[in-house]
């Protein structure tokens, strides 16, 4: 008999509780899968279940084997999926959050030339700058910007860094003075980035063979909308720590001063997460490798 057929029958034996249960499931004889645990046990030398007429129950070998068993057939089915993605596309609902701004502008449009590119898939897109839980919310992607925090269950890539720079209108600077060095923005007010319930989040520097320097920014404006604080750093309400991508133009065209030109830029990371699983979905595959292709050309 073969060994893995038999594995299985067992197993859903066990699942289901009775012999009797996994043939009507597996649509064989009562007889038969007994068979195929009578085979497990000759070949193994051992008792796996106590049958008796009105029960059955695992022996503690049986229990442990029992375990192992879910394992193989895990990854059996996971080299079978990995073989049929060869010769198949993506298809089905690929359902991802990421934070708000950095989703329109930045991952969204790589996940919809995707979409273009494979007519089978289906995109369910949350942007939002809430931490959702991809297990309790039915999530298959996550993106997620700066620490990642507990990742237990989830498996992590980076797909892009984010330059961040501290900047603020010319006529702030004609007012309060242009920042030298890290230390000066001490001096000056901040518009402080704050999501609801949350501490403020530290501005981060980098700093050449050195931990990185982390400043507290203060300030009397508190928002949680990225576009907000560089719509305020142009009305020259203060400085402001900001992603490259979303302060360029305003950078280039006048409406904003990068400061501090010369001192290195902090890399923010950007992560895509995944539930732990014996076998990847083609369609996430798909989309964290566009997204690590893609996202860094995009944030240059």
């Amino acid at each position: 008999m073969d060994r893995l057929e038999s594995m299985a029958v067992f197993v859903r034996a066990v699942d289901l509780g009775s012999f009797a249960a996994a043939a009507v499931a597996l649509d064989l004889s009562g007889p038969m899968v007994g068979k195929h645990v009578r085979f497990l046990e000759e070949r193994l030398g051992v008792r796996l279940l106590n049958r008796t007429t009105r029960r059955q129950s695992l022996t503690d070998f049986g229990r442990a084997y029992y375990e192992r068993c879910r394992v193989v057939l895990a990854e059996a089915e996971a080299a079978d999926a990995l073989a049929a993605d060869q010769f198949s596309e993506p298809r089905g609902k690929l359902r991802v959050t990421m934070p708000a701004h950095f989703g329109r502008h930045c991952v969204a449009p790589v996940l919809l030339r995707l979409a273009r590119q494979y007519p089978m898939l289906e995109l369910d897109l949350s942007l939002t700058d809430r931490f959702a839980d991809l297990a309790e919310d039915g999530y298959d992607l996550a993106i997620r910007t700066g620490a990642l925090g507990d990742k237990a269950g989830l498996i992590a890539r980076r797909v892009a860094r984010q330059d961040m720079v501290v900047c603020a209108a010319p006529s702030y600077l004609r007012v309060h003075g242009e920042p030298q060095r890290i230390e000066d923005f001490a001096d000056h007010q901040a518009i402080v980035y704050r999501r609801l319930g949350q501490v403020v989040q530290p501005w981060l520097f980098a700093r050449e063979g050195q931990s990185v320097q982390e400043i507290t920014p203060t300030g009397r404006l508190r928002l949680d909308d990225l576009y907000a604080i560089a719509d305020a750093a142009v009305e020259s309400m203060g400085l402001a720590w900001l992603p490259w991508w979303l302060v360029r133009e305003r950078i280039e065209a006048g409406a904003l001063v990068a400061l501090l030109p010369d001192q290195p830029r902090y890399l923010y990371d950007c992560h895509a997460l995944w539930l732990q699983t014996p076998h990847l979905p083609l369609k996430v595959r798909l989309a964290v490798d566009a997204l690590a292709a893609a996202l860094p050309r995009s944030m240059a």
